[in-house]
């Protein structure tokens, strides 16, 4: 059955195309139930031109409710979604990823997440909207441009009305946000009401959705659902790292029922807690974009896990793929898994023992094993041989040849093991460990950022007549030079080869999504201080020096300028656009009559 908006659905639920992993008619048929328009109310003014069902889409990609068929296996029984373009075998890797594998024994309700590739990277309807609200925003939570997540919702729990003496049911939000703890909490709010009322229930949260702000950087967020309120805040780029700018006031929180003190982050502590003795050779291989692979016993482990290894290099954003539930129906499963070529720059998550065997050959494994309870001791391991990966019931730990180039920090180890015997909260556990690797990553990355700078060109060499300056080429042996002084030293009191782990970092996808990132930022302020500069220029004086085609030619540019400066949301100073519009309007003015017509005309499309 698919729920749908008032748009027509350009993809039903109907029959995937070229599926290799399983059978077209696995996926079964659809009814169709129109949700009513979204409610209108008081907006925000650039919210305002949003269309019904414009916010549910802000928020969520589609919502799917996946079921077990004794003939067909996994099915979508519920697709609630807004026009999409049809991608082939799309849905059939949904329905595997929204269940545990049958080994996972997963009883009651059990909560993950899993990621996968977007087939097409067709832009919607509210692009543009959704970049203005992801320019403010840290880098490890812009929205997501080639690929999903999907957060579950598993219930298995025992009925004998049924053939197979089980009820298996998932209900999966897929979102190009990846706000885990965020939707993780709006789905125990949603879930087990589903379950008990079905559709009716389903109808009620898109509609209560629909009416929810946008989620832009900033801003503190009650968000209704089902008759709870959700309290939160879209952290900022500008935010202090490792705070909270979200703070309950007992007044104005009679409402709310949930409060959420963050909309992304996992417990790195209870995830690391299985092999926190190497925590620091997991940053580095995390920071390096090496080939791991985490083998756990379920899903909510598993994908934990693997967030939590993306999460221990921020604010640093790992630019690498990452699958923190991965099955062998993954249509990826034969690129990553193949022995031809060398394992990709990719985290995945298994729980199939299948992978023990199939992912031997990979460089860097951990085994995680039941997450004990805090106030449990774990005996200090050794790293282990890959080869000692052999069987399926190998002990938890890391299996790994590589050596870290770094010392290892005893300090933080001693800290973490006096905490656990003494029985600290973990929240504090995860707060300590939380703020070493935020440390031990600005430690590294500070030297990257002074070095980059440099390369600004200075602001006196900025002419308005003259095109922008360009940026200097990164030069990686000057940048070296440059440790002996200002290196990681300076911050941290950890000693090893920095120089080669920098050297094994500036070839790594992290370098070059990072580089990428600065280069565009520097750039655009180049260009927002040329436009500035231009802006304080005297233009009428100049054009009377200049014939016709000069002065229509300059309008021309101005206008270039304008529209890039909208489009790329340049960091002007506040007047500066209308400062440019006022030039252009005097510029053309000083023109005859017949030119006044012609450059005053809006461009066509």
């Amino acid at each position: 059955m698919a729920l749908q908006g008032p748009e027509e659905v350009g993809e039903q639920v109907e029959e995937p195309e070229d599926l290799d992993d399983q059978d077209a008619s696995s996926v079964s048929p659809a009814e169709e139930i129109t949700l009513p328009p979204g409610a209108g109310g008081d907006e925000e003014p650039v919210e305002a031109f949003l269309l019904p069902w414009d916010r549910f889409s802000a928020w969520l990609h589609c919502i799917c409710v996946v079921g077990f068929d004794l003939e067909l296996g996994q099915a979508v029984e519920v697709k609630i979604k807004i026009k999409i373009r049809k991608q082939p075998g799309r849905k059939t890797s949904i329905c595997y990823l929204s269940f545990p594998d049958s080994n996972s024994g997963c009883h009651g309700d059990t909560q993950f997440c899993f990621r996968f590739r977007q087939g097409s990277n067709r832009k919607s309807s509210l692009g543009c909207f959704l970049e203005t609200a992801d320019r403010d925003a840290p880098p490890c939570l812009k929205r997501e441009q080639g690929h999903y997540y999907g957060y579950v919702y598993f219930r298995q729990v025992r009925d004998k009305s049924l053939k197979r003496g089980y009820f298996q049911k998932s209900l999966v939000l897929i979102s190009k946000l990846p706000y885990v703890t965020f939707f993780h909490s709006l789905l125990k709010s949603m879930a087990p009401a589903y379950f008990e009322k079905q559709e009716p229930c389903l109808e009620a949260a898109c509609n209560d959705i629909d009416r929810w702000p946008t989620p832009h950087p900033g801003r503190i967020l009650t968000l209704p659902i089902m008759g709870v309120v959700i309290k939160v805040r879209i952290p900022t780029s500008y935010d202090k790292p490792g705070t909270s700018q979200l703070v309950q006031s007992a007044q104005s929180d009679s409402s709310v029922s949930i409060v959420l003190p963050t909309i992304h982050e996992v417990d790195l502590f209870r995830c690391f807690f299985p092999v926190y003795f190497h925590i620091q050779m997991l940053w580095e291989l995390v920071l390096l974009g090496e080939a791991l692979v985490v083998m756990a016993p379920s899903p909510a482990e598993s994908s934990d896990t693997v967030l939590a290894l993306v999460s221990c290099i921020s604010p640093l954003r790992y630019c690498s793929d990452f699958r923190p539930y991965f099955t062998i129906h993954d249509s990826e499963f034969k690129e990553y898994t193949t022995r031809t070529q060398a394992p990709p720059s990719v985290i995945l998550g298994v729980t199939n023992p299948f992978f023990a065997k199939t992912l031997q050959h990979w460089p860097h494994i951990i085994r995680i094993g039941d997450m004990k309870q805090a106030g449990e001791m774990t005996k200090q391991t050794k790293v282990k041989k890959l080869k000692n990966l052999k069987t399926l019931d190998s002990k938890p730990g890391v299996y790994t040849a590589y050596k870290p180039y770094l010392n290892k920090d005893e300090e933080i180890i001693k800290q973490l093991q006096k905490g656990v015997q003494q029985k600290r909260p973990s929240a504090a556990q995860n707060a300590i460990l939380r703020r070493y690797f935020l440390e031990l990553t600005q430690s590294f990355i500070i030297p990257l950022e002074r070095y980059v700078a440099s390369l600004m060109p200075l602001q006196k060499s900025i002419s308005p007549w003259k095109s922008p300056p360009q940026i200097r080429a990164f030069n990686q042996q000057d940048f070296m030079k440059t440790l002996e002084k200002a290196g990681p030293q300076l911050t941290s009191r950890l000693k090893g080869d920095w120089i080669g782990l920098y050297r094994h970092f500036l070839k790594s996808p992290n370098f070059d999504g990072w580089f990428r990132s600065r280069k565009r930022e520097m750039t655009q302020k180049l260009e927002a201080l040329h436009l500035e500069a231009l802006c304080e220029e005297d233009l009428q004086q100049r054009i009377q020096k200049h014939t016709e085609v000069e002065a229509v030619d300059l309008v021309l540019k101005l206008k270039d300028k304008l529209s890039q400066a909208e489009t790329e949301q340049l960091p002007l100073r506040p007047g500066t656009l209308t400062k440019l519009r006022a030039h252009i309007d005097a510029v053309i003015l000083a023109l005859p009559e017949d030119l006044q017509g012609i450059l005053h005309k809006p461009p066509t499309p």
